[in-house]
């Protein structure tokens, strides 16, 4: 029985995410996600930020859409602006550079020296390394200068990669990002 209201409640509370966010499709996307194990914890991680901005709204004013439209900081500087360009990624299936960038933009923000260490392992293993599951578009000298200074790990470790990824970003998935279905729902439900 408990298992039955929290898939109602689940279910309740993803569409009106989605219809706040104004994306169309959300039947398709709930059933995928709530069906594959992988990612039925992202669409909760989504559900949390909602539940707990629920008092600001959660969908972008006209004002911050077109700050988007200026430039890849001024998006990546709302909340709404990057869970919009997080789902584009997935579906253009080049997620791994916003996971990259946000994932060090958490660890320049980590305080205690052995959690910082814990965090560089935990992203050089996830991201950077050979082969790794999520393995980003860097050439090998960077690497190998990520790889030696995770000996002694610092918040500025991973800078230089972040900025080539955020390059990449800029120059490759935000024009995209544009020009998509997902920036021009946003924009249309605001016309209306």
């Amino acid at each position: 029985m408990k298992r039955w209201i929290q898939h109602v409640l689940m279910f309740k509370i993803s569409k009106i995410f989605f219809t706040h966010m104004g994306f169309c499709g959300f039947e398709r996307f709930y059933f995928f996600s709530y069906r594959h194990k992988q990612f039925k914890p992202r669409l909760i991680i989504l559900l949390q930020k909602y539940s707990a901005s629920r008092k600001k709204p959660i969908r972008p004013t006209q004002h911050e859409l077109d700050q988007w439209a200026q430039s890849l900081e001024k998006l990546l500087h709302h909340q709404s602006g990057v869970i919009a360009f997080q789902m584009f990624s997935k579906s253009e299936f080049c997620e791994e550079n916003i996971e990259f960038w946000l994932a060090c933009e958490n660890f320049r923000k980590t305080r205690r020296s052995k959690k910082l260490a814990i965090k560089a392992r935990d992203i050089y293993d996830e991201f950077i390394r050979k082969d790794s599951p999520k393995e980003i578009n860097l050439d090998f000298h960077t690497r190998e200068r990520i790889g030696q200074r995770l000996q002694h790990p610092t918040k500025t470790c991973f800078d230089e990669a972040q900025k080539r990824i955020y390059y990449l970003m800029e120059n490759n998935s935000y024009p995209r990002f544009l020009q998509s279905g997902y920036y021009n729902a946003l924009r249309a439900s605001q016309d209306s």
